[in-house]
């Protein structure tokens, strides 16, 4: 099943629905959440960032299982957080403070790994590379700035390094309002959107700007086709704008150069996009309360959903884990607390953790979550698991070293994969870069 979330900065809760057949699941109560303030975290549950009293000191998040409609962990960060994400393990889930830092923290045991300082204003978006490598971030100061992770947590390269960030594009003028990254990790394309007007596009293996589209009205949401043959624009006057992102398609519609065709339906600004690859489906929210589904071939609607209160500010597509249903179950109800989602986000970093390993979560097996849970852990947290099941003659502790060193090589042969694929992709830019030579001294050769 795959189902669209959607949140609104009014106290309506999270509508829940069927995006292929428009049953409406659960709705999820007491949610105020900002632009981006919306992730489901490895699958497993919903977490988002609140609007708070701008007298506010401290921030907040919320988790909801898919099972339960009341909120279950209440974290209060230092600060007040408008975006949130997390990766696609759901190992860790960042945010983006008000001040300009971006917090991270390991899902499984709520200990805050980093913060830094990234961005001269609020951050208001944050988004993961496809292979979780990059994260970028946007702000309010206008620039846009891509992180590696591996630089993050490498304390020896953080000192020899003069920034943390990998690249800082800062060629828009007003706030960034959304970002989006393709497929290719650091070789994919960047596409940011802003309130000048313009939506950029990014190459992240040359660092610079490929293309810069001017829109007719502000762009507060895009979203990549799977193809990347073209993006949509979600914009203020209610239309969603469809803009070229191949090489050839220079030529200037109505709109402008290289915006090739608008959807318009909405009655209110256009805020959120998200896109659904099963069905070829679109998806917008606006502040007219509506999400509508669009068949992204024929632009026609496909089902509209009413949000239950005020604007919708972000929608997501998901498909929830098997194990998960959306009926309460009164059976891990009656458990303590009532949940088996992970700890609440630490406030603060704690200093006995500067020298912790930060190895990246895996994610047990079924085998093993039974008894073990919540199921993302970081290699530390694996490892005292094994010590104390081999203390209580468990012989679960086997089975999960067993199921550990399996996560570990299949890790390993989709790090092979991915070289492999690199190793193709280069391969094929020099037999192109030979083939356009020869082609070049063939013409000049006639032209002479």
């Amino acid at each position: 099943m795959e189902v669209v979330v959607a949140s609104s900065s009014i106290d309506g809760g999270i509508g829940c629905w069927d995006v292929h057949t428009g049953a409406e699941q659960l709705r999820y109560k007491t949610c105020v959440s900002p632009p981006h303030g919306l992730a489901c975290v490895g699958q497993r549950f919903l977490a988002s960032s609140q609007i708070r009293d701008p007298s506010a000191n401290s921030g907040c998040i919320l988790y909801w299982s898919w099972s339960k409609p009341q909120v279950e962990v209440k974290s209060f960060p230092s600060e007040p957080i408008q975006p949130v994400a997390a990766n696609r393990e759901g190992t860790y889930i960042v945010g983006g403070g008000v001040s300009g830092d971006i917090y991270l923290w390991e899902v499984a045991t709520g200990r805050q790994l980093r913060k830094w300082n990234a961005h001269y204003r609020a951050v208001t978006c944050l988004v993961f590379s496809d292979d979780d490598s990059l994260l970028i971030s946007g702000s309010e100061d206008g620039s846009v700035k891509v992180w590696s992770l591996f630089m993050i947590f490498d304390d020896l390269r953080r000192q020899r390094s003069d920034h943390l960030y990998e690249h800082n594009f800062s060629e828009h003028t007003l706030r960034v309002t959304d970002i989006v990254v393709g497929y290719g990790g650091s070789n994919a394309i960047i596409v940011s959107a802003s309130a000048d007007r313009t939506c950029k596009v990014w190459s992240l293996s040359k660092g610079k700007l490929l293309r810069n589209i001017v829109f007719p009205s502000i762009i507060d949401a895009i979203v990549l086709d799977p193809g990347e043959h073209v993006f949509y624009a979600g914009s203020r006057d209610g239309k969603i704008y469809i803009a070229a992102l191949s090489a050839e398609s220079t030529s200037k519609s109505n709109y402008g150069l290289h915006i090739i065709n608008s959807l318009s339906n909405h009655s209110k600004a256009v805020t959120c996009l998200a896109y659904c690859a099963r069905g070829n489906l679109l998806l917008s929210g606006s502040d007219d309360g509506m999400v509508r589904v669009w068949d992204a071939k024929t632009h026609n609607i496909v089902r509209v959903f009413k949000h239950a209160k005020g604007p919708v500010n972000n929608i997501l597509v998901v498909r929830p884990e098997l194990n998960f249903n959306f009926r309460p179950n009164s059976q891990a109800s009656s458990r303590r607390h009532g949940s088996l989602l992970p700890p609440a986000l630490d406030k603060y970093r704690n200093p006995t953790d500067e020298d912790a390993d930060t190895t990246t979560v895996i994610g047990l097996q079924s085998t093993c979550r039974k008894s073990i849970d919540p199921s993302y852990f970081s290699s530390h947290v694996i490892n005292n698991q094994i010590k104390e099941l081999q203390q209580q003659g468990s012989s679960a502790a086997a089975e999960m070293e067993t199921e550990r060193l399996k996560l570990e090589c299949t890790r390993s042969m989709q790090m092979v994969q991915q070289w492999k694929k690199m190793y193709e992709n280069l391969h094929q830019f020099c037999v192109n870069e030979l083939l356009d030579s020869d082609q070049a001294g063939i013409s000049n050769g006639n032209s002479t």
